[in-house]
């Protein structure tokens, strides 16, 4: 088990909310048992009184010899004591809310199903959340938003760019700055973007994507104010990404020093949303030390976005072995790489040219941090790096080759999403060879991975940004070669999406692309329905290529 240096452990604090919560949810899996149990059910309830009067009463319930509640005292408690996630939620008006225009007229009709979805996933919270913020997970967001669906009751941060885009495409431009608005009075009030808006979420964050939001409104809208009001929280959200436990000194071959980032969650308990998962997982974990650091690790998987998958183990077949902070993500450095970009554009846009030029020349550095590090010339993919045992983010490390993990992952690719290195056109060739025999591109999309380890974020599953992110790297390139592939990998994925829509009648979280109109499975639950980025991803994709009426939309 790696475990970080004793100084590069910050913890959060819970709340005695949450503990109390998670007191109910231990009582209830052992009263309900394990079938059908989601722990996040229990830590999204709102109580209906105090939680002192509410904690009276949970320590007054009958209990068996063995300690368990009876099954009807435990629901008769939980009736009268709680009010049911979802229930400190409204849903909200869009009044931006516009059908676009689509040429087929099969594609037409469901594209303007998906439109209507954004009704049924548009929420905002009920005045007792911002009057009475103690009885509830949720947190008092000031504006409405999206959610993705089904269990995720919340926004949530990297979903809200695809949802983004979805909305940009319907021209809900309102809607959009709204959220945008909502994620950075997050990062205002915690010192980062939460990866949900929820209490217990205060731990860790997602993938940085906030600066690519802003970015992508004002290219639709011109709103200076709104780029106005995020540059001063960008670059809160820049520093925590680059400074302290996320940064990392690595020494290439020429002894240069580059420094790059990694996920690292601030916790290192089970999560308060999958209480009885990350129990489960850790129940052969004997170590105290190592069962704290696992719990670290799983919600560093978490924070990644990518949970679960083979990715951040170094047992393909025990995720106990997850060491996701000992990682040093391709994608996350990416991200950060756009986000300097992004910085430096909006700087300028707001006639601030002395921070423009600041994160454009930190956006070279980031650059060529990435190509030493991550790339591998000879594969045509970037790689994950793998860090020391016990790596801290004060000791600089030297490059070694074979700390790249060149198995195969769909996030090898992402990079190609930020503008330098889809405006390289000899190295976009080489990506482009090496995605088409890579074994990821399958009949309805990118695969995560190669391996079936039963995790969601492996194969045969395929999720919407991932497939969004490639796809907009391959078109924007100067290569025709790769703004074909792009095209033929967008065909795929609308196909898939439209059968399994057509059959179902839902849109889902994630895809099997081994089989077009199958949705996804692996993980503990089934796979969710709404779906926000998914919903996303589509409309963007018909918005920027389109589909021809003489080209068929079901699955060949």
């Amino acid at each position: 088990m790696t475990t970080a240096a004793p100084s590069a452990c910050p913890v959060n604090e819970t709340t005695p909310l949450i503990t109390f919560l998670e007191l109910l949810q231990d009582a209830a899996f052992a009263t309900f048992g394990p079938k059908n149990f989601d722990s996040k059910f229990y830590i999204d309830l709102s109580l209906r009184f105090s939680l002192p009067v509410v904690e009276k009463a949970f320590n007054s319930l009958p209990r068996s010899r063995n300690g368990t509640v009876p099954l009807a005292d435990l629901e008769g408690f939980i009736a009268e004591y709680f009010r049911s996630p979802g229930e400190d939620l409204v849903v909200a008006d869009l009044p931006d809310y516009v059908p676009a225009e689509v040429k087929h007229p099969g594609v037409r009709s469901w594209a303007l199903e998906i439109h209507a979805l954004w009704k049924n996933l548009s929420r905002g919270v009920t005045s007792s959340v911002r009057d009475q913020p103690e009885l509830h997970t949720l947190l008092p967001l000031p504006e409405q938003f999206v959610i993705p669906g089904s269990r995720f009751r919340e926004v949530y941060y990297w979903d809200s760019y695809w949802v983004i885009r979805g909305l940009l495409a319907s021209k809900m431009y309102e809607t959009a700055k709204g959220i945008v608005t909502n994620l950075i009075y997050l990062l205002d009030t915690y010192g980062h973007v939460l990866n949900g808006a929820r209490v217990y979420y205060t731990n860790r964050s997602q993938p940085p994507l906030l600066s690519a939001m802003v970015r992508a409104i004002y290219s639709r809208t011109h709103d200076i104010n709104l780029v106005k009001k995020a540059l001063p929280v960008l670059l809160k959200e820049h520093g925590f990404w680059t400074s302290g436990v996320h940064q990392i000194v690595v020494q290439d071959a020429q002894a240069e020093s580059h420094c790059l980032s990694r996920y690292y969650a601030m916790w290192d308990k089970p999560r308060p949303e999958a209480l009885s998962i990350d129990k489960e997982f850790a129940s052969n974990i004997s170590s105290g030390a190592e069962k704290r650091q696992f719990y670290r690790e799983v919600a560093t998987a978490a924070e990644s976005g990518w949970d679960f998958s083979t990715r951040w183990m170094r047992n393909l077949k025990d995720i106990t072995t997850l060491t996701t902070t000992s990682i040093l993500p391709v994608d996350l450095n990416a991200y950060i790489l756009g986000m300097e970009l992004d910085i430096s554009f909006l700087s300028k846009v707001a006639g601030n040219h002395s921070a423009a030029n600041h994160f454009l020349e930190a956006s070279k550095a980031q650059e060529k941090a990435i190509r030493a590090i991550f790339w591998n010339d000879m594969k045509g993919q970037w790689f994950d790096y793998w860090l020391d045992n016990h790596s801290s983010c004060k000791e600089a490390q030297l490059f070694e080759d074979g700390k790249q993990n060149q198995a195969a992952f769909a996030s090898n690719f992402i990079p190609l999403w930020i503008e330098p290195f889809s405006s390289d056109k000899k190295l976009t060739d080489k990506v482009v060879s090496s995605l088409r025999t890579s074994g990821l591109l399958l009949h309805a999309g990118i695969a995560t991975s190669l391996t079936n380890s039963g995790q969601q974020w492996d194969f045969p599953n395929g999720w919407a940004p991932v497939q969004h992110m490639i796809v907009e790297g391959l078109a924007s390139s100067g290569s025709s070669d790769a703004k074909s592939l792009a095209e033929e990998i967008m065909i795929r994925w609308i196909r898939t999406n439209y059968a399994a829509y057509k059959k179902m009648g839902v849109m889902y979280e994630k895809y099997d692309v081994e089989k077009c109109g199958a949705y996804g499975g692996g993980g503990k639950f089934v796979a969710q329905t709404g779906f926000g980025w998914s919903n996303g991803v589509v409309l963007a994709f018909l918005e920027e290529f389109g589909w021809p009426q003489d080209r068929e939309i079901w699955c060949q």
